[in-house]
């Protein structure tokens, strides 16, 4: 029933699509595609690769006329997207970047583009579903309603005109990007973050999925590593060497360069003010309404915590705005504010309830991921980098479009356990509790999740890629 729910729409599709196939080339590719993480629809691309658009002069860019424009479709790969672009700008200032955020409002983007050398093109749109439509069908309507297909004519638009302007693309996500870089008729790089082979490599194994990805030997599928093996992809990184060798047995010429996921984040010693308090990190997600539901569940959870110890809870929110809400549902639960004095550490606000002490900043995550201890966290992105840092996180998913049981099952599965999930508020606080009571467990469970997400340096690996290959006129 899980799958027929998580493949119906592209079924419904699937038709409508072939009968249209020969029309891509001279056509504006069709809206159906318009879905974050397509990673796992039956969608028949198979023989997108065979039609292959032949390459303009404008393509073939000499050293001096470097011209980028990045495609991501997500919150994750938005932060991906400007790490390689800051490490690109790094080796050569003269390239000249642009990029579209297709979900959500590139908000990662804003410092770049107030220094004058990034331009953000294109529009926002809000999707109901935050993107992740393909979760659920009600969530696919939803989306529709919301102007999606309106939202992808015009992407499609600014995307194929900066192609004939001599853009090479640079498509950073899952098919969405990847789709589109191709039906440009640009050359183009493709950064693939969100799978990996580790997702059905480890684990029970016993899902209908597990077989499927075992049978291709990759959890990416045919009509994607197809568009991988165009003559116009110019270079395929993956997250990991696992899902790489996966991709190179279907002829896919994929490297691991390292994880971008983990650059950035400060490295800065707790202070010291905080270090006789256990110290937690809550992350409840970026998309509304969703991060407020996650946000008073896990808050709710903590306070059955049996420690003698008191708890700093250290809550880095994505936005300002979300600032009214989170103190009502913080009053809602008996917390009261504190009018101690705040320092410089990037706390906007402090909040008290017996021994449990909460901290609350805006756009601190990269400054506090490396204090806590133990992560409480049903978020994507900023999850999977707590884990790199060696900090076990626990869960407990509800029923929003993102993070739900099944999201969480294959992040737990990705990061090798190190992620715990929780059924209920009593389980997730016996869970933290344990990890805090235990140095042995919570330090060998953490390098278990470092070693999944791998080290640093991955952007400046992966930029240094392009440009050698830019400065080869591809």
């Amino acid at each position: 029933m899980k799958l027929a729910t998580r493949y119906t729409w592209s079924i419904l599709l699937a038709g409508f699509l072939r009968k249209t196939k020969r029309k891509i080339i001279k056509a504006a590719p069709r809206f159906e595609l318009g879905i974050k993480d397509l990673q796992s629809s039956a969608l028949p691309l198979g023989h997108a690769a065979e039609n292959e658009i032949p390459i303009s002069n404008s393509n073939r860019i000499s050293q001096g006329e470097q011209k980028l424009l990045f495609l991501c479709n997500g919150h994750g790969e938005d932060t991906i997207a400007c790490r390689v672009i800051e490490a690109l700008h790094e080796i050569n200032p003269d390239i000249s970047h642009e990029v579209l955020p297709m979900v959500g409002d590139g908000k990662a983007f804003s410092t770049l583009v107030k220094h004058g050398w990034l331009v953000k093109i294109g529009t926002s749109t809000f999707l109901p579903s935050g993107g992740f439509s393909n979760q659920s069908f009600s969530g696919l309507v939803l989306d529709l309603k919301a102007g999606l297909l309106g939202s992808l004519w015009r992407q499609w638009t600014l995307i194929h005109r900066s192609a004939k302007e001599g853009r090479i693309i640079v498509a950073v996500g899952d098919l969405l990007p990847l789709f589109f870089a191709w039906a440009s008729g640009a050359n183009y790089f493709f950064i693939g973050t969100p799978k990996s082979d580790y997702t059905w490599a480890s684990g029970p194994r016993s899902a209908l999925s597990d077989f499927y990805h075992k049978l291709k030997g990759t959890e990416w599928d045919p009509w994607e590593y197809w568009l991988m093996r165009s003559s116009r992809c110019c270079m395929v990184a993956v997250r990991d060497k696992i899902t790489a060798r996966g991709l190179r047995n279907h002829g896919v010429k994929a490297v691991s360069l390292g994880n971008p996921m983990m650059d950035g984040i400060s490295k800065r010693e707790c202070p010291y003010a905080f270090k006789k308090y256990r110290r937690l990190i809550l992350l409840c997600g970026s998309r509304l309404p969703e991060a407020y539901q996650n946000f008073k569940k896990l808050l709710t959870a903590i306070q059955f915590i049996q420690l003698t110890s008191s708890i700093a809870v250290f809550v880095p929110l994505s936005s300002y705005t979300m600032r009214k809400k989170i103190e009502f549902i913080l009053i809602d639960l008996g917390f009261k504010p504190s009018y101690q004095s705040i320092d410089e550490n990037g706390i906007s606000e402090i909040w008290k309830k017996n021994s449990l002490l909460i901290l609350i900043g805006f756009n601190q995550f990269s400054c506090w991921a490396n204090w806590g201890e133990v992560g409480v966290a049903n978020a994507g992105t900023a999850t999977e980098q707590l884990v790199g840092l060696g900090i076990p996180c626990v869960s407990l998913p509800g029923k929003g479009h993102q993070f739900n049981y099944n999201f969480a099952k294959r992040q737990s599965r990705l990061l090798g356990g190190s992620v715990a999930i929780a059924k209920g508020y009593e389980t997730l606080a016996k869970k933290v509790g344990f990890l805090l009571n235990s140095n042995f467990d919570r330090e060998s469970i953490g390098l278990r999740g470092a070693k999944r997400m791998g080290p640093e340096g991955g952007s400046h690996a992966i930029a240094h890629s392009i440009f050698t290959r830019l400065s080869n006129s591809l």
